[in-house]
């Protein structure tokens, strides 16, 4: 099965952000054996933190010297657990500060192509061991929730889907739903791989799904039916990712 990749370009320069993404179309797939399936641009470190508390990224190329915000800055003010990040700039002498900053490579511009697919392998093997990580600790690492008096130890794999409510999520199992107190993000990175993001407030348990059922709005939104008869919101932005992914 091949994995989706959400990546997001923050450059001022149109021409640079233009740049990345021919690239990354062209490259991504073979290199890191994913499908950049959802490339996102951001014109300033402004727009590009906006865009980061609405949605998760897997990697972000991030200029380093941009206008009202640096990508220093960026850098530090990233959610945990931070996206990899690549800083791409016209300036060397930032190279120790972007380290500093657990940049995983360090682009100068101009880059040549032969120069961006070393970029990738570095990001292929950071994203090969996020999963070895991810996955091991989905298996071995259950839920431990504190409800009404009584401590609850719930397997991942119990799980079929989760859903954001406020500062919480709820696990949903086929015969029960848990309260935790956890954002949806920090769920999503600690059950693993199983899992992908529907919706901005859900995840859902790939080996689960059964069917997709298109909306009557026409917006492409619609509902994924689970094994249990559990019906979970699916938007448009995420259908075809997970779609595409239970083809492979």
């Amino acid at each position: 099965m091949r994995q989706e990749l959400r990546i997001l370009i923050v450059d001022d320069e149109r021409p640079a952000r233009e740049k990345l993404r021919r690239l990354l179309v062209e490259h991504a797939g073979a290199q890191l054996k994913a499908e950049p399936t959802h490339i996102v641009e951001a014109r300033d470190g402004v727009e590009a933190l906006s865009l980061i508390g609405q949605q998760s990224f897997d990697v972000v190329f991030l200029d380093m010297h941009m206008p009202e915000m640096d990508g220093l800055s960026v850098a530090q003010q990233l959610p945990e657990p931070a996206p990899l990040i690549v800083f791409v700039t016209a300036y060397d002498q930032f190279a120790l500060q972007a380290f500093d900053a657990n940049a995983i490579d360090y682009l100068l511009k101009p880059y040549d192509e032969e120069r961006f697919l070393r970029a990738l392998q570095k990001i292929s093997k950071s994203l090969a061991l996020q999963n070895k990580k991810a996955d091991t600790l989905s298996e071995a690492a259950p839920m431990i929730i504190q409800e009404r008096g009584r401590v609850i130890v719930l397997a991942v794999s119990d799980i079929h889907w989760v859903e954001a409510a406020d500062n919480y999520v709820l696990l949903h199992t086929p015969e029960n739903s848990h309260m935790l107190r956890q954002t949806l993000l920090m769920t999503a990175q600690r059950l693993g791989s199983a899992y992908a993001r529907c919706h901005r407030s859900y995840l859902v348990r790939r080996d689960q799904i059964v069917s997709f059922e298109n909306r009557l709005s026409g917006k492409g939104d619609g509902e994924f039916q689970l094994r249990s008869g559990a019906l979970v919101p699916c938007s448009r932005q995420y259908r075809e990712q997970i779609l595409s992914s239970l083809k492979s």
